[in-house]
């Protein structure tokens, strides 16, 4: 429902150019001067120092024009610059870079071979970008803080968009579920006292999945996967399951009087409890993979989803014990 979201740059050789000046160590430093005019880099700031494509050096455009007359580049660049590998993720790139003052950062090969260089601009935009993600990921965003505000200021015709197909398709469950219970009327009328606790049960089992959403929203946008909660939270939400499931079964048979219906009433929370738990963490995980911002689309999918299931395990359970 939403726009695919352009490739994010992680790597160093993804923000490396080859337009930059190269030089080797023997030449003069004024004919490189004189070499620069004329033509057009992605990035002059810099000159990247190479003996048969191997980099030996990089030298400042400052370095040159302060190069007493007769120099090479030998002499005026840096033996030992910053230099780091085609894989190496952008924000360590960049704190290299910034560590050693250099305007500009050449990425080179296990070999020594000179790949090309991040010019400065680059490695401003990666810092802006990671303190942006690192920002978004403090206040629990989901991506970039950028896409958090970016969303919370569009127009309304926008959030229309984004919201009203998700919310059509929980109408459409909204009238399956009435469907669902319709179909169970027979077994309603012979128990009314079982429709008293239809809302009980669907609204505990969506605020366990809620809960459970919420996490693994969170988790999505700092970085969690959803495989390094799943087994903890599949625990948490059957104990919740549970614990409810000890609590209402006693009160429904003190006020009520009927063991059977407070004994459906205690499993259908077990098992809704439990499956709206995997419910609230496979929908937020499916529409992440297939990039599509889960906050829109997982809530009302996974609600319709919790409920349909919610209804159909507590009429089942009730009609097989109560009859």
């Amino acid at each position: 429902m939403t726009a695919e979201p352009e490739p994010i740059l992680r790597t160093a050789i993804e923000h490396a150019t080859n337009s930059v000046p190269i030089a080797r160590p023997d030449d003069d430093v004024s004919a490189m001067l004189d070499a620069l005019r004329g033509h057009r880099f992605d990035s002059a700031a810099v000159i990247a120092v190479c003996r048969d494509g191997v980099l030996v050096g990089l030298a400042t455009v400052e370095r040159l024009l302060a190069a007493p007359p007769g120099s090479t580049m030998g002499e005026v660049m840096d033996t030992d610059p910053p230099v780091v590998a085609p894989h190496t993720h952008q924000e360590r790139a960049a704190w290299a870079a910034v560590h050693r003052d250099e305007p500009g950062l050449a990425v080179v090969d296990d070999a020594g071979r000179f790949l090309g260089l991040i010019p400065p601009q680059r490695l401003l935009a990666v810092l802006l970008a990671e303190h942006d993600e690192d920002l978004a990921r403090m206040g629990g965003f989901l991506g970039t803080a950028s896409a958090a505000k970016a969303a919370s200021e569009e127009r309304v015709t926008r959030r229309l968009w984004h919201r009203l197909p998700w919310l059509f398709v929980g109408l459409a469950g909204a009238m399956l579920a009435a469907g669902v219970v319709g179909s169970f009327e027979e077994a309603l009328r012979a128990n009314v006292l079982l429709a008293f606790f239809v809302p009980a049960v669907v609204y505990l089992a969506d605020a366990v999945g809620t809960q459970t959403e919420t996490l693994v929203v969170r988790g999505l946008s700092v970085g969690v996967p959803v495989g390094r909660i799943a087994v903890r939270e599949v625990i948490t939400g059957g104990l919740i399951g549970l614990l409810l499931a000890a609590v209402a079964g006693p009160v429904t048979f003190w006020i009520w009087g009927d063991a059977e219906v407070a004994t459906a009433v205690a499993l259908a929370l077990l098992a809704a409890c439990g499956v709206a738990t995997v419910v609230a963490m496979v929908l937020p995980w499916l529409f992440s993979a297939m990039r599509l911002d889960p906050v829109y689309g997982s809530g009302p999918l996974a609600t319709v989803a919790q409920d349909l299931l919610s209804i159909l395990i507590y009429l089942e359970t009730a009609t097989a014990i109560v009859g």
